[in-house]
């Protein structure tokens, strides 16, 4: 497919009445099965992306994002939308810019998070600069050849800022800027998850991947969520299994991982 094809692709699985699970890939061994398996569309995952090469979340530069994403591009077919992070920079023009490069790597979509990133001082950016950052990543997305899908996130829950109602009003206000799909990341439960898609008319994305915080596909669709990300936790369960197998050849000199497939 070309990028505009890609494109379309992904907006149509926003567009259906029901929910679909966009997967988290992490190298292309994990794109191709994800593909194989059958899912419509991949996500990347900062953290997953970050690990991979023995870096912390937050600590790949923008460089080695868009080279990750280039490689995951390069060895499926199917839609990419890319964890960009907080855009790369506090300004909306660094928003922009980073939209811009997500799409030159192969990306037809890609989210933009509230979040400084800063170790001291505000979690979140203010609400005038976080909006004026996604109006920025949304005009940069529409002068694109083809209709790139900007997720806008509200981090207040992941960022330790338990504020429904501000987590509310931000999605509207990113809403209003034009973003395509709205995300708040480690909502407490599933009324609060309700509350924020009948808070909004555009498609909200559930991060599934936290214990006792998941939910069926079944169940979300019902709270009226239209998209749902599985963040590292494909990632994490991979390497789980690893390590059991590795620890069994270890601790018993046995190989019954291989015959148990």
């Amino acid at each position: 497919m070309t990028q505009t094809d890609k494109a379309a692709a992904l907006r149509a699985l926003h567009e259906r009445g029901q929910p679909f699970v966009i997967a988290n890939g992490w190298d292309a061994a994990s794109a191709r099965m994800l593909e194989a398996a059958g899912f419509q569309a991949l996500a990347t995952s900062s953290a997953a992306a970050a690990e991979v090469v023995g870096k912390r979340d937050g600590q790949l530069t923008r460089d080695e994002k868009m080279a990750h994403l280039r490689m995951l591009v390069g060895v499926t077919g199917l839609p990419i939308s890319a964890d960009l992070g907080n855009g790369f920079g506090a300004s909306p023009e660094d928003c922009a810019e980073t939209i811009r490069q997500a799409a030159e790597a192969g990306a037809v979509g890609g989210s933009i998070e509230d979040s400084t990133g800063e170790a001291d001082g505000p979690a979140l950016y203010d609400f005038e600069r976080s909006v004026a950052r996604v109006a920025a990543a949304v005009e940069a997305a529409r002068q694109l050849p083809f209709r790139f899908t900007v997720t806008a996130r509200a981090e207040n829950f992941f960022q330790g800022v338990p504020d429904l109602d501000d987590t509310i009003r931000r999605l509207q206000a990113y809403e209003r800027a034009g973003a395509d799909v709205l995300f708040a990341p480690l909502l407490p439960d599933l009324d609060a998850v309700r509350r924020v898609c009948a808070s909004v008319s555009k498609p909200v994305n559930f991060m599934n991947g936290v214990p006792g915080k998941s939910h069926s596909v079944a169940v979300l669709g019902e709270a009226g969520v239209r998209r749902i990300s599985v963040a590292t936790s494909l990632f994490r369960h991979a390497m789980k299994a690893a390590r059991q197998a590795a620890d069994e050849i270890l601790a018993q000199g046995t190989f019954g991982y291989i015959d148990r497939g």
